[in-house]
């Protein structure tokens, strides 16, 4: 694999954000009552700049690491086995008809999927 795990790290903890953040500013289930005097964790969060930095990121791989990357959430979502790891990435070139980052973007738990992926090729930092 050409892709650094700390990067797919960073990508991971990215877009857990991402898909912890509803579109509003808040996250899902909140308790949003003022009287509690609970603050949100993500009170502050910039979905703008988070995604601005997840595609930043995905943009700045290489073409090979980019197709490690969508390999990775494949082998995490059980497309493909460890096994497969030269077909999914073969497949993974195929497939870049559009943007890499709005790909992954796209995909829901993508996070989860790109751990389940790194588990999975025993790739774990």
């Amino acid at each position: 694999m050409d892709l650094s795990i700390a990067k797919v790290l960073e990508l991971v903890e990215h877009l857990r954000m991402l898909d912890a953040e509803n579109g509003d500013g808040r996250m899902e289930g909140a308790d949003d009552d003022v009287e509690a005097g609970a603050g949100h964790l993500y009170e502050d969060f910039d979905r703008d700049g988070v995604e601005a930095q997840v595609r930043g990121v995905i943009d700045s791989l290489n073409v090979d690491e980019q197709a490690d990357l969508v390999a990775l959430l494949w082998v995490g979502r059980g497309d493909f086995e460890v096994e497969e790891w030269p077909a999914a990435v073969r497949r993974a070139h195929e497939r870049r008809l559009r943007s890499t980052a709005a790909y992954v973007m796209g995909l829901p738990n993508a996070g989860d999927l790109l751990e389940e992926g790194l588990a999975a090729v025993g790739a774990n930092a």
